[in-house]
């Protein structure tokens, strides 16, 4: 059995779930290639999506987010003439010829612009490999409708089912499975224990501070708005990559008991030594802070599917958000004064968290690739 995972490099997500994928199926022994498909079919496209992604959404929001509510309020279309499946045919040619080499029993595409191309393929040269999208946010952002011929897609949960009628999939094609991460996530160690291992207090309420893997956002002021805060805690500050904030942070003087981090390969356990995450709502981080039952409070969406995320999770009753008129120091004295809203709150997560959704997604695409496993033909046998 082969598995192709179809991503794009658009921000972090899409590679992080294809990466998630291919973990699994290693473990598993099954053959597994991800293929960055703009960086295969155009490097000057994709060089142009990955930057001008980068750019956009940490240098020029207001317009990325006027860009995504215009791509929301289109008239949808089923024209074959369309520009982004005109877009799709263009790089469809040497991707079609990559397919019809590694011959794949499934193709999993973690990026809409991946699934548009797919299913022009299929539509137009038909597709031996059954396919399987997954969503990596908490919405169907624009354009998943011109993926509607292709076979299955995986959403965050249930609730979502009734945008993917909107945009014309069938009940049959969706998979409720949640949004794949590490395994290590579905996994909880001792909050106390985690903490003295950290060199932290046990027993005080701990609060964990994540700007995404870049350290998105300005922490070192965030920091200053947490100190404001007349409760008991202590802090947890990842800064990703960002050195900037880093060197700012272990400068400063401390007025409540911090842990000021780089970047980490466990944040796993930090939001196991956590009592609630502040963090920007981006699909996978908040898919783990989920499956740890961590209480969010979101700060510093990017404008589009970070919006949609944050107005699903409090629409779910799982997170807070912060705005101008109730900034974060308010937000988490609320939530420190309320033992009932942080129950509350787990008990919400408890309903659209999906820590197993890797294991439970890669199990499915399984037991659907040995369905449509055949002997290799010999192109494949001589590649």
């Amino acid at each position: 059995m082969r598995v192709l995972v179809l991503s794009i490099t658009a921000g972090g997500g899409h590679n992080s779930t294809a990466n998630a994928i291919q973990t699994c199926f290693a473990e598993q022994g099954i053959e597994c290639r991800v293929l960055d498909t703009f960086e295969y079919s155009n490097k000057l496209l994709s060089r142009a999506v990955s930057e001008g992604y980068l750019f956009i959404t940490s240098k020029a929001k207001l317009a990325f987010e006027e860009g995504y509510r215009l791509a929301e309020k289109r008239k949808r279309t089923a024209d074959e003439r369309s520009q982004t499946r005109l877009n799709g045919r263009l790089l469809s040619r040497k991707l079609r010829k990559y397919i019809a080499i590694y011959d794949p029993d499934v193709i999993i595409y973690t990026h809409i612009f991946a699934g548009i191309i797919l299913d022009v393929i299929k539509v137009e040269h038909g597709l031996r490999a059954k396919t399987v999208g997954i969503l990596t946010d908490f919405v169907f952002h624009p354009y998943w409708e011109e993926a509607i011929h292709l076979d299955y897609v995986v959403t965050a949960c249930d609730h979502l089912l009734c945008q993917a009628q909107k945009k014309g999939f069938s009940t049959e094609q969706i998979l409720p499975m949640g949004i794949p991460i590490h395994p290590k996530f579905a996994k909880q160690e001792d909050a106390a224990a985690v903490r003295r291992s950290l060199g932290l207090d046990p027993h005080r309420t701990t609060l964990l501070l994540m700007g995404g893997s870049m350290g998105y956002g300005n922490i070192t002021e965030t920091v200053e708005q947490l100190y404001r805060v007349d409760r008991d805690f202590q802090l947890i500050a990842v800064c990703g990559s960002n050195e900037k904030a880093k060197s700012e942070l272990d400068a400063m003087e401390h007025r409540k008991p911090t842990l000021v981090i780089g970047w980490s390969n466990e944040v796993d356990r930090l939001m196991d030594a956590a009592d609630a995450i502040i963090t920007k709502p981006g699909g996978l981080t908040t898919s783990e802070a989920l499956a740890k039952r961590l209480p969010m409070i979101i700060i510093n969406p990017i404008p589009g599917q970070e919006d949609r995320n944050t107005e699903f999770l409090l629409n779910q009753g799982a997170a807070m958000a912060v705005s101008e008129t109730f900034p974060l120091d308010e937000a988490i004295w609320q939530l420190l004064s309320s033992p009932r809203r942080i129950a509350l709150m787990r008990e919400a997560i408890e309903q659209i968290r999906r820590p197993n959704a890797t294991e439970n997604i890669c199990s499915f695409i399984r037991e659907l690739g040995e369905q449509n496993t055949h002997f290799p033909t010999a192109s494949h046998k001589n590649n």
